[in-house]
Parts: structure tokens; sequence; C-alpha cells
């Protein structure tokens, strides 16, 4: 029997969003920290480590994050370790994030003038005060822009986690329209929902980037 579009579909819809945000969340936060390693290890003074980090963001950006998915999902099961979507999700979304994070914050670090570099190590710094106290803050304000522009494709990429039976947003727009077959009304209100995640997202980049660019030039 089809249904109606009425309010209890789209209070379901609405109610998927929490995982999508939990999803992006969960990427960010593992992801982040491994992104973090990675934008180091890619900036060291040794050149295995950056070989070795170079490595792994050409292998993440190079593999499609619905590979990524199937690895964490189908393989690992097939290999004896029985993953929850949820989490066989969270994991490949943190690891394609680790990749573009690394990346991005690689590029932020290494913009740094190399002045400042010198001028900390002439008084006396160690790499880490280096880090801490120069480079770090000076990487963060160029990192703002690309970062929350990335967490706005990877809210948008977290709609691939349905192959694999998580009810997100779009998994429970495609549940609501094969029950009412209104796919403008449904899909319509996905988009909606998405909108109005992404939207405030891009809106406080640009307001944390007049806020660091303010710091910088007063």
């Amino acid at each position: 029997m089809i249904r109606e579009f009425s309010q209890s579909e789209f209070l379901f819809i609405l109610a998927s969003a929490r995982w999508t945000l939990l999803l992006t969340v969960l990427a960010l936060l593992l992801g982040g920290v491994l992104g973090f390693v990675v934008a180091i290890a890619r900036a060291s003074r040794l050149a295995p480590v950056r070989a070795l980090a170079a490595g792994w963001i050409g292998m993440i950006q190079g593999i499609p994050v619905l590979m990524l998915l199937f690895l964490s999902y189908y393989g690992l099961s097939l290999a004896g370790f029985d993953m929850p979507p949820v989490f066989a999700a969270s994991v490949s979304m943190a690891i394609y994030a680790s990749g573009y994070l690394g990346e991005i914050w690689r590029g932020a670090i290494q913009s740094v003038a190399w002045q400042q570099w010198e001028a900390s190590a002439a008084l006396a710094m160690s790499r880490a005060q280096q880090y801490r106290y120069v480079v770090l803050p000076q990487a963060m304000r160029i990192a703002v822009p690309p970062t929350v522009g990335f967490i706005v494709q990877l809210v948008k990429n977290t709609s691939i986690v349905s192959i694999i039976g998580v009810v997100e947003l779009a998994r429970a727009g495609n549940l609501i329209n094969n029950a009412t077959f209104q796919p403008f009304k449904v899909f319509g209100t996905v988009a909606l929902i998405y909108f109005m995640i992404c939207w405030p997202i891009s809106l406080l980049a640009r307001r944390l980037e007049g806020k660091l660019n303010a710091g910088r030039t007063g």
C-alpha cells in the first residue's frame, strides 16, 4: 500500500540526520588525529618519514571512499572481524578524512615562511616548541577555509554509507520514497536538510576566517 508523505515520514527523515552528523563528527575526530600525524610526518626532516606519509596520502586519495567502505565492512568480515555497520562506516570515513586533512594541513604548515622556522631556531626552541608556539598558530589561520570546505564535502559523502545499511539521511530518503513514490517531496526534503546542515558550516568558516585574518593584521 502506497503511503502519503506526511509529518511522520518527514520526522523519520529528520531523525536520520543524527547519524549523518554522528558519522561526520566521528570521521573528523578520528581522521583529524590521524591526519595531524600524517601532516607532521609529511613535513618531517626525515626523508623516509616524508615518503611514508606521502604514500599514505596518495593511496587514500587514489582509492574511492566506496572501496574503503567495502574493505572495512565486507573485507574484514571475511577475515573474521564482524564489524557493525556504523563502526565500519566510521572507520572508513575516518581513513578517508585522514588522507585529505593530512594534505590540507601539510600545505598549511609548509606555507609558514621559512624565516619563522629560522627565527624560532635561533631562540633555541626545540622542534616541538617551534610547532606549538610559532608554526601551528599561523598554520591554523591558513588551514581554516580548506578544512571547513572539506567538512562540507564530508557531510555529503556520508550518504555513501547507506550501501551497507546505515540509515542516515540518504538511506532514510530512499526508504520513504519506496513507501510513498513521491521522489520530489522526499528527496527535496533530504536535499533541504543537507543544505540546512552544510550552509551554517560554510557561514561559520567565513566568520572564523574573518576573525583569524583580523587577528593577524591587527
